[in-house]
């Protein structure tokens, strides 16, 4: 084991901005068999698409046309989609053409640093309104990540939103709102019965239909005469897959959204490659009970969620290769699922992937459930990744903050063979380097040749099978490398450890 001294750790920050500036500068080089369409901010809907020079303009046009295997749809580079999703269809690949920045696609439908979008309704407690109605914000970004809000949820329990670590206490937004940058979004029109222990309550529904007020805390004055830029992480999405197979997504820039691409069914096919995806998630999935968080498992708690690119069920040849993922709510990349059937997930690769400051850096699960004999991970690879500072970004406002990991597997059945860990760089985590645990031994990874780097005391994390016990949490300490080539079963591991 090796001492990380700050040459070393500014030696790996020069390698990392390295790789980021490769996947920011990733050359376009889709080949498409079928027809191209063209889409530009500058383009025109009642054109054919076929040639940049009559490209159409909108993601509605793009969503309205019938593609066939092997069409592609390039859109030009330095454009902007806003607060629109891209239906995609199956066989189809989705780039980049032109020269300049990434196609960017973010979630809502404006930049909201304007005064004009802003009045002040507290002045004592320097209360802002949003002038518009708007979808439930995972939280504000300022001026391209200088700074972001933290968003204070209520439960909402026996009709009335009462503090999250009160619920006898009434949520009183003035009161609570103590911090600058501070945000609360309102919404209780619409309420849903969900379901939680066998009882059913009625809950505010918080789906991307439900527009509510929007109050920030900007204790300078007017925000959009502080800010340059206002982003809201939108509940959207910027490609939905689907069920879809052998969808790609290439070159692409996805920001402030609850998912960049996301995809679920019995057997999806994606390649994901080259794409920027940051600020993603932290929208209510729902109020009700169930939840992971805090209270846990009682009556009108709280799921937030979303992850930067995701598979929910079944997958064959799943591909997440060459991106810059940062600053996920939940994961940078994953596949997972809690099912009753059978499901297979199989050829999956990470590969070449910059993810920072996500809570998890790849997560992926298979929950067992009666009906699902039979259901595994085959031909799982983890290589050639740099996954750093899980626990250290934006979405440790969680309330469950316990749970971070470059790699989390948690701690379910995870059956899986041909599973392999190595090259990767793995540099500091807030909690868990890794979190690789399944029913037996045998269904987790064959390591090799991954580089650590941790602060002395921190967590290297768990290995092994828990149809006994829960394998013990490894701690980063002068021991070490001998826990990971012990415990972990790491060949040829490099151990740096920051004292």
């Amino acid at each position: 084991m090796i001492e990380a001294t700050k040459d070393f750790l500014a030696q790996q920050e020069e390698l990392y901005a390295k790789r980021k500036e490769e996947i920011l500068n990733a050359k376009d080089e889709l080949v498409i068999k079928g027809t191209t369409y063209y889409v530009s901010n500058s383009g025109d809907d009642n054109a054919d698409g076929k040639t940049p020079e009559t490209a159409w303009q909108t993601i509605d046009r793009v969503n309205k046309q019938w593609l066939y295997p092997g069409d592609g749809v390039l859109f030009e580079r330095g454009g902007l989609w806003r607060g629109k999703e891209v239906l995609t269809m199956a066989g189809v690949s989705y780039g980049a053409y032109g020269e300049g920045d990434k196609p960017k696609f973010y979630g809502w439908i404006e930049d909201m640093a304007d005064p004009s979008f802003w009045e002040l309704v507290d002045e004592a407690h320097n209360i802002w309104k949003y002038t518009k109605e708007i979808t439930d914000p995972g939280t504000l970004v300022f001026n391209d990540g200088e700074a972001h809000s933290r968003k204070l949820i209520p439960t909402f329990r026996n009709m009335q939103f009462v503090c999250r670590d009160d619920i006898n206490k009434p949520f009183v937004m003035e009161n609570e709102m103590t911090q600058d940058l501070d945000i609360y979004w309102f919404f209780d029109s619409i309420l849903e019965y969900g379901t939680s222990k066998g009882e059913k309550f009625p809950i505010p529904a918080a789906n991307s239909s439900c527009y509510g007020d929007l109050f920030l805390r900007c204790d300078k004055g007017n925000p959009g005469e502080v800010f340059d830029s206002i982003e809201s992480i939108a509940r959207h999405v910027a490609f939905r897959v689907g069920e879809n197979a052998n969808v790609t997504v290439d070159n692409m820039c996805m920001k402030y959204l609850c998912f960049g691409v996301t995809a679920g069914g019995y057997s999806v096919g994606l390649h994901v490659t080259n794409c920027e995806i940051g600020w993603i998630g932290g929208n209510i999935q729902t109020y009700n009970g169930g939840d992971p968080n805090y209270p846990e498992g009682k009556r009108g708690s709280v799921t937030r969620f979303g992850n930067g690119i995701e598979i929910y069920g079944g997958c064959d040849d799943y591909i997440v290769e060459g991106n810059y993922i940062y600053e996920s709510y939940d994961a940078g990349a994953s596949h997972q699922v809690t099912t009753r059937r059978e499901l297979i997930m199989q050829n999956i690769r990470y590969t070449d992937n910059l993810i920072e400051k996500c809570v998890y850096g790849i997560e992926y699960f298979l929950d067992q459930k009666p009906g699902s004999e039979g259901s595994t991970m085959k031909n799982l690879v983890m290589n050639g990744n740099i996954i750093r500072l899980s626990g250290y970004g934006w979405g440790q406002q969680r309330h469950n903050t316990h749970t971070p990991a470059l790699i989390k597997g948690w701690s379910y059945t995870n059956t899986a063979s041909d599973y392999h860990i190595y090259d990767n760089v793995f540099d500091r985590s807030g909690y868990r380097m890794l979190h690789l645990v399944a029913e037996k031994d045998e269904y987790c990874p064959e390591m090799h040749d991954n580089t650590y780097i941790q602060d002395i005391g921190g967590m290297i994390g768990q290995w092994g099978g828990n149809e006994v016990e829960e394998p013990e949490v490894e701690i980063f300490d002068e021991n070490a490398e001998e826990k990971i080539k012990n415990v972990f079963k790491e060949k040829n591991p490099k151990v740096y450890i920051i004292k």
